[in-house]
């Protein structure tokens, strides 16, 4: 069977377009930029994107069908979302004023990494949104005929989509003339990341399922 590239490239272009929207994942990398540093970014943005091989296994596997139809499971994923968006939005209010940060010793630089990392997972893995998201693009613009080979093929694709645009986000609000513009608003960037949080976790509150 020859490879189907008018539904991979409707499949893409769909989950790019839904990616460059601001959201948590997003608002997560854009913070790990300024109160971190490009590496914290970076790793972030690993996490989110390896979050998105979890959301494609289980919706190739049918469990996504399951925990779209069941609306106690939902309720569960979405008040987890919620909860985890308020604790980090009490994390940002909490934060001192955002410095360039200072370079430590090489096995803190690891436990950092991977805190980044899980950060940035948790982030894309809590949201009900994605679950509901995945299900809407694989029923409605993969073919029930695609092999399940290809299927894991577009997966990997989102996957890599979606660090490659998170990157040139880390690197683009790393860059020194961005962060220092950045460094200058001083604790009021603590409080509006904070308040974006709680408004995202609203938003993943009140979300229902279709």
């Amino acid at each position: 069977m020859s490879f189907p590239w008018f539904e991979f490239a409707g499949l893409m272009l769909a989950f790019a377009i839904n990616a460059v929207i601001p959201g948590a994942d997003f608002a997560m990398v854009l913070r790990q930029s300024i109160a971190q540093d490009r590496r914290a970014a970076l790793f972030t943005s690993a996490g989110i994107a390896t979050s998105i091989l979890v959301h494609g296994s289980y919706t190739l596997l049918g469990v996504g069908v399951i925990v779209g139809q069941s609306l106690l499971l939902f309720n569960i994923l979405k008040w987890a979302g919620a909860a985890y968006l308020v604790w980090l939005a009490i994390a940002a209010l909490r934060s001192p004023a955002p410095t360039p940060p200072i370079i430590g010793d090489e096995s803190e630089a690891r436990r950092s990494d991977w805190a980044a990392f899980g950060l940035g997972f948790l982030t894309n893995l809590l949201n009900p949104k994605a679950v509901l998201f995945f299900l809407a693009l694989f029923t409605t613009l993969v073919s029930a005929h695609t092999g399940g080979d290809i299927k894991v093929f577009y997966v990997l694709c989102m996957s890599m989509m979606l660090f490659a645009w998170f990157a040139l986000v880390s690197i683009f609000f790393t860059t020194a003339s961005v962060r220092q513009g950045f460094f200058r608003l001083g604790r009021w960037f603590n409080r509006v990341t904070g308040i974006t949080f709680i408004l995202l976790a609203i938003r993943v509150a009140v979300a229902q399922q279709h």
